[in-house]
């Protein structure tokens, strides 16, 4: 009898430890994830991002410097390193610099909380806590949430978030289309928590000086024919009409002309670098992820620059999910 109790304790015991061994249930990481945000005073993160929403896959290197409430920095790099942009929120306003360009842009903006944002911690947490529909799943090294998202570009509507186990720092995020093809992946590398910063880190002067120190300006070349590049993307009913050359002081400017349900311009010239760095305020305005570039959206236009040249798409008629579609559609050499 005394070897029967004796027993039952033993596994009664070894229950306790086993269940005490366990893993945590959802609603214990949603806690555990709230906490996190809560408690974190910021912190510093690299990753590399592949894009595979153009002709060719590109990748990025992206450097987040985040100091909590409200200071942000984001360092975006080609994988050819030939200009490189910075997204800053400091007291004065959100910023875009392009420094081999020596171009900035400043905006009265609510980013980056107006819209989900692949490479910040915060918005991705934001997002697996909101979304009552999120899947989870837990392997031997990560918890994977699937949640919907709140991306500026419409067509980048679901997402895997990848959470290390051992301190809920982010390890991968892919974002999928409907049919759950993969054309956003962040592969982080780096990721310190309650990291320290220093005077000056956030401020916009200092981060484009910083930037020129170590990149080349951006040198015009007007003396070679300039690629004319047209968008691979049109909205129903859209159809190319024109193309007219214009000689301007900057070199060359090709003006394409769109007409039917949804009329638009895109223009493009060769990139120049701008001979002072005071930014140029949007005070409608906010900044946009092309994904391969950020740029810069009014109610009726979009522009930014990317490989060398500099592009204008101006409507009355496009939404600005139109517009952004468009954009990150304009690789191709001849007119669709």
């Amino acid at each position: 009898m005394k070897k029967a109790i004796w027993f039952a304790t033993l596994g009664l015991l070894l229950s306790m430890i086993l269940v005490g061994c366990g893993e945590k249930t959802q609603e214990d990481i949603m806690t555990d994830l709230d906490e996190k945000l809560e408690e974190m005073t910021g912190y510093k993160a690299k990753s590399t991002m592949t894009l595979e929403t153009g002709k060719d896959q590109q990748t990025y290197e992206v450097d987040v410097w985040h100091q909590k409430k409200s200071y942000y920095r984001v360092a975006l790099e080609n994988q050819n390193k030939d200009q490189s942009q910075i997204i800053l929120r400091n007291d004065d306003g959100v910023f875009v610099l392009t420094p081999a360009l020596n171009k900035s842009f400043r905006f009265q903006s609510d980013w980056p909380t107006n819209s989900s944002q692949v490479y910040l911690y915060e918005s991705l947490i934001q997002d697996i806590l909101m979304d009552p529909e999120r899947s989870f799943q837990a392997d031997e090294d990560y918890y994977v949430f699937q949640t919907n998202t709140n991306y500026q570009n419409k067509n980048l509507n679901t997402q895997e978030i990848r959470l290390n186990k051992k301190d809920l720092s982010p390890a991968q995020v892919k974002i999928m289309n409907a049919d759950l093809e993969v054309l956003v992946q962040l592969d982080f590398t780096n990721f310190e928590w309650n990291a320290s910063f220093n005077e000056g880190d956030f401020d916009m002067e200092r981060n484009m000086t910083g930037a020129q120190m170590t990149e080349e300006p951006a040198m015009a070349e007007p003396l070679e024919p300039m690629t004319v590049y047209y968008p691979m993307y049109t909205p129903d009913g859209t159809q190319f009409n024109a193309a007219q050359n214009i000689d301007s002081e900057n070199g060359e400017r090709v003006v394409l002309q769109y007409s039917g349900e949804q009329p638009f311009t895109l223009i493009q010239e060769q990139s120049q670098v701008v001979p002072a760095s005071t930014p140029m305020n949007v005070s409608q305005g906010e900044p946009v992820d092309l994904g391969f570039t950020i740029g810069v959206m009014t109610s009726e236009s979009l522009q930014w620059s990317y490989n060398g040249v500099d592009f204008f798409l101006a409507s009355e008629n496009l939404s600005q999910e139109e517009m952004m579609s468009i954009a990150s559609s304009v690789y191709g050499t001849e007119e669709k």
